[in-house]
């Protein structure tokens, strides 16, 4: 007589970025490895419907960064919230599993907590950073915190919660030997504005302004616009300069397109710590609205903005945000590093002990198990 076969769980992942579907993908397929029969559904990207995700709501429908911001889809986002509270009600999922997103994701931990549904934090959000006694809502509300980066750890503990360190869950996929072995392109320098409408609105024409002047100088420069996961080529070329040639790649090869660029243009976020594990040097922007910035500026708890430079505790990646973001400050600094290709060796072996700092290997895997944990409980 065979064994009882194990039950079908019902995961619900909610995505509320980009960066989280990647990371949600991820995490579906190390779900399915270990559960054949997992059930998987709720606030999905491209990433994880491709993976299998039943999407609820869609990631791209949350497309907006900053206090100001938000005003402008408020309505948005509170049909998203109605549709996936009464969702949440219909299928009673056995684990709701949260990817960073704090502002939109507290409020489902909310709905969650409410129906008496088990609650797993994966990616915690960046507490540490700014806001920090959002930890005791943590506390009341999750039953499960999974930390990619070391330090999370202690960080919560200090406020009474029990956080698990997985380690940082693209490590494997960014440091294969298939990748190392790209040689980069002293003269390709790579685009990436970010996968928000808002980012790529901002920062696109200032990269474009900047790679203008570095064209004009040395025509044999070549860049390349590696486009996030749903964004259009011809939203990047409707904000490019004309005269300046520019390959859009897709997101399929999009680590091999940076590891191939001498250097990068890049919106501040998860992409700078993608870059930083490939070793390539990046010059980090980032444009808000003047209110939220002058917010942001007065409960922003860390010297940097970029999660490289966090972690290394130093400005190994140039930041250059608000109205420091202008062609004329990213052209100088790129042109500074064409001069001076000794400045982006000494860059790649500051970046260098993130590896050992971020790993061991299969986070996700780990993360999984926990989310698995969390259903039986």
């Amino acid at each position: 007589m065979g064994l009882p076969a194990l039950p079908s769980p019902l995961i619900w992942i909610n995505a509320g970025e980009t960066s989280g579907d990647v990371h949600g993908a991820l995490l579906m397929r190390e779900l399915l490895r270990l559960r054949p029969n997992t059930r998987i559904t709720g606030m999905a990207g491209p990433a994880m419907r491709e993976a299998g995700a039943v999407a609820v709501a869609r990631t791209e429908e949350l497309s907006v960064m900053g206090f100001t911001e938000v005003l402008g889809k408020i309505v948005t986002i509170a049909g998203l919230l109605r549709r996936i509270r009464a969702n949440l009600e219909a299928c009673r999922p056995d684990v709701v599993v949260l990817i960073d997103a704090p502002a939109f994701n507290f409020r489902v931990a909310r709905m969650a907590k409410a129906l008496g549904i088990p609650v797993a934090y994966y990616i915690s959000p960046k507490l540490w950073a700014w806001r920090q006694g959002r930890a005791r809502f943590i506390k009341q509300h999750v039953d499960r915190m999974v930390c990619i980066f070391p330090f999370e750890k202690d960080f919560y503990a200090k406020f009474g919660v029990s956080a698990d360190y997985v380690g940082h869950p693209l490590l494997a996929d960014l440091t294969t030997p298939e990748l190392d072995g790209i040689k980069p392109d002293p003269k390709r320098i790579g685009i990436l504005p970010g996968s928000r409408r808002s980012e790529i609105a901002s920062l696109t024409p200032v990269f474009g302004k900047a790679a203008e002047t570095l064209y004009d100088r040395d025509d044999a420069l070549r860049f390349a616009a590696i486009a996030a996961p749903g964004v259009k080529e011809e939203t990047l070329r409707g904000l490019w300069p004309a005269h300046v040639p520019l390959e859009v790649l897709g997101a399929e090869e999009r680590y091999a397109h940076m590891r191939g660029c001498g250097f990068l243009l890049a919106a501040s976020g998860t992409v700078s710590m993608e870059t930083a594990l490939l070793g390539v040097p990046t010059i980090v922007a980032y444009k808000l609205s003047a209110l939220t910035f002058f917010l942001a500026k007065r409960v922003v708890k860390v010297p940097y903005v970029s999660l490289p430079n966090i972690i290394l505790n130093q400005p190994v990646f140039p930041e250059y945000l608000q109205d420091q973001a202008n062609p004329a400050a990213l052209a100088k600094q790129a042109r500074d590093w064409l001069d001076t290709p000794a400045r982006l060796e000494s860059i790649r072996r500051q970046l260098a002990p993130l590896r050992e700092i971020l790993g061991p290997e299969g986070a996700a895997g780990r993360a999984a198990e926990i989310v698995l944990e969390t259903v039986k409980r």
